[in-house]
């Protein structure tokens, strides 16, 4: 070990500092690029140069200052084994830098392609699809490249290449053995795939499931986060959208239809309600202008069944006006017709 440490670090320790001035040098240099260039990308923010900026200005000066301590080695004057250990871990750093270099590149290529697309507009069918596909691709993507650059590391040691080599050969079994060990995993990432690209559901979309009402939160590699309207969160393995029946409220369109009933005494008269539910509905922003109308729809022993049938853009917005149409009708007919309440009739002789 010690014979090692002279060879890496000789008595005078000239290797050394040169080593660190020539990176302390680049260190510099490149602070006072990424400063000046942070203030010219700041005239440009939103852009796609501003973001990839912002995502890639680390690695690259990180890869600039290896480049650079790479470039100098003749004047480090290095023996051996410590000369082949400099370049081994120069190796592995520029294996470590372009694999997060891959990562970021796939986070500016997210965002580039989100960007043409409004997630805030009213009719966002499309920008949902596209974020759905891009997200599930960019966590394939990091995963291929974090498993590439490791293996590529691993690759550079002798030991491991032989160790691979023997592997090789037993490359039947011990695929049987991983396949049936991951069988599931594997089940529930290519589950995904087919759900990034049928699109069976999308990020944002409506969702009924298990009885519970929820927005697409996230859409991982093996599961999906549901976030419930009392904002709890339900996870779900992805393959249950492919395995199992749900409602997506928002598949094609958000535009839904939503019911009120009423219980009324048969003396009650429909044409007053009716214009009163047009009122109420027209007064109301979260109502659509679709669908306004009031139907009787059961005539019961003792009261008649009304349904009040009204649509609004979404489902949030259509809980909203159901309620106001509810309130609404119930104070018309208490303030109007006390008479139409449901009443109780008996006989007395």
């Amino acid at each position: 070990m010690r014979d090692l440490l002279q060879n890496v670090v000789p008595a005078d320790g000239s290797s050394v500092v040169t080593v660190l001035l020539v990176a302390v040098t680049v260190l510099v240099v490149t602070w006072i690029i990424r400063l000046v260039g942070s203030r010219t990308i700041a005239k440009l923010d939103g852009s796609i140069a501003a973001v990839a900026f912002q995502h890639l200005k680390r690695p690259v000066s990180y890869a600039v200052v290896l480049a650079a301590v790479a470039a100098a080695r003749p004047l480090y004057e290095l023996e051996e084994p410590g000369a082949h250990l400099f370049d081994r871990l120069i190796v592995l750093l520029l294996l470590a830098i372009i694999t997060w270099g891959v990562v970021k590149v796939l986070f500016v290529a997210e965002t580039f392609i989100l960007a043409q697309y409004d997630l805030d507009a009213s009719d966002n069918l499309r920008a949902r699809k596209v974020q759905t596909q891009v997200g599930f691709l960019k966590r394939v993507g990091i995963v291929v490249a974090v498993v590439l650059g490791a293996s590529a590391a691993l690759l550079t040691f002798d030991a491991v290449r032989e160790i691979g080599a023997t592997l090789l050969a037993s490359a039947g079994v011990a695929g049987i053995i991983i396949g049936l060990a991951a069988q599931r995993t594997l089940g529930h990432m290519l589950s995904g795939l087919q759900v990034a690209f049928t699109q069976p559901i999308r990020l944002d979309d409506v969702l009924i499931v298990e009885g519970e009402w929820g927005r697409v939160e996230e859409i991982g590699l093996t599961y999906v986060v549901l976030r419930i309207w009392d904002q709890r969160r339900l996870i779900v393995p992805v393959s249950y959208f492919l395995e199992k029946p749900f409602q997506n409220w928002t598949r094609v369109t958000s535009e839904l239809l939503g019911t009120v009933f009423l219980r009324v005494d048969y003396t009650c008269p429909l044409e007053p309600l009716r214009r009163e539910l047009e009122r109420i509905c027209e007064s109301n922003e979260k109502w659509d202008g679709r669908v306004a109308i009031i139907q009787v729809f059961e005539a019961h022993e003792r009261s008649v069944e009304l349904r009040a049938l009204v649509s609004a853009g979404d489902a949030p917005q259509l809980w909203d006006l159901r309620c106001a149409v509810r309130e609404g009708l119930l104070d018309f007919i208490r303030r109007e017709h006390p008479e139409s309440l449901p009443r109780f009739r008996a006989e007395l002789s």
